[in-house]
């Protein structure tokens, strides 16, 4: 089976060097530099302006990394968010409540150092609603605590976080930072099956920009009703979980990539799974999250090259479903 540090040895026949780290060569096997194609992009529905389709969450391993602080937590977060940025992504996605604050605090404080916060299209959220209520000076409290956190004037994206009381937060979020300029963009997500059908609501009711959803090859729900009607609204998608956390990986262990991925230019599972989602025209961009830059770099690889076509994302979702279950 091709690892990941395989592909990277087989990608210097991709495109032109990347201004690695040091500690991000010692990541490579052999100390080679990755040679970068350029990554597909997507248009936001609400602007016109274009993203890669590959970005980078901060929930899971990056939320753990993050967690240690300073030190060598921040700089894992520091490693990984230049691999980003020096493979062409530029989405990153964080929330307040990921690793109990810490992936956006540590995560924030790294951009401000590096002096890249222009660089990113910094995508966070918002949820403090507590038996399906929020307090709006609750509201407003996390996100003037996440505009200090970021250092920028404007956020591109704020989201309101797992469907929590849209009527209040999202109200908040229009009237007092999109109108003002403070905020680009404003959405709302869910990564919960039984939510859907108030998502679906709001996307229908809302004025919305934005939406986050779970999406996986074995995971296909949000193909019947909300991928289609996010382009039939002129709404982006952002998708997490384009791995099932760890779901795709057990299931897959031990196993090569079929040759086959080779005509749609994958060459890892991580590239295979990605690709898939990818491929779905209502997608805008995924953002799974990793702590490790040579992952990072794998994954944007998922966002080059060709993509499947209807016929093989089939093929793709067949080969999953005869896996034995995680």
């Amino acid at each position: 089976m091709i690892t990941r540090r395989e592909w990277l040895r087989r990608a210097v026949a991709a495109g032109a060097i990347l201004p690695f780290t040091p500690r991000l060569l010692e990541a490579l096997v052999g100390g080679e530099s990755v040679l970068r194609r350029e990554l597909i992009e997507r248009t936001i529905p609400a602007t016109g302006e274009t993203v890669p389709v590959i970005g980078l969450g901060s929930s899971a391993t990056f939320a753990s990394a993050a967690g240690s602080g300073a030190g060598d937590g921040a700089e894992v977060v520091r490693e990984v968010l230049q691999a980003l940025l020096d493979g062409g992504g530029k989405v990153f996605d964080t929330a307040p409540g990921y690793g109990g604050g810490s992936s956006e605090i540590v995560a924030g404080r790294v951009v401000q150092e590096l002096g890249i916060g222009y660089q990113v299209f910094w995508a966070t959220k918002v949820n403090v609603a507590q038996d399906g209520e929020a307090d709006p000076h609750m509201v407003r409290a996390q996100l003037e605590a996440s505009f200090d956190r970021v250092g920028k004037a404007q956020i591109d994206l704020i989201q309101v976080h797992n469907m929590g009381d849209p009527a209040t937060q999202l109200g908040l979020l229009y009237d007092e930072f999109k109108n003002f300029g403070r905020v680009r963009l404003v959405g709302i997500t869910t990564t919960r099956p039984a939510q859907y059908p108030e998502l679906v609501d709001v996307m229908r009711n809302e004025p919305i920009d934005f939406i986050g959803v779970d999406y996986a090859v074995d995971n296909l729900e949000v193909e019947e009703t909300i991928l289609p009607l996010a382009q039939e609204r002129g709404i982006g998608v952002l998708v997490y979980a384009p791995f099932g956390r760890t779901r795709l990986w057990n299931r897959v262990e031990g196993r090569e990539v079929p040759e086959w991925a080779a005509e749609f230019d994958a060459a890892t599972w991580a590239q295979f799974f990605l690709k898939f989602v990818v491929a779905h025209p209502a997608v805008t961009a995924v953002t799974p999250a990793t702590s490790r830059p040579e992952h990072m770099l794998d994954n944007l690889g998922g966002g080059m090259g060709r993509l499947p076509d209807e016929a093989t994302r089939q093929r793709m979702i067949d080969l999953v479903e005869e896996l034995p279950s995680a």
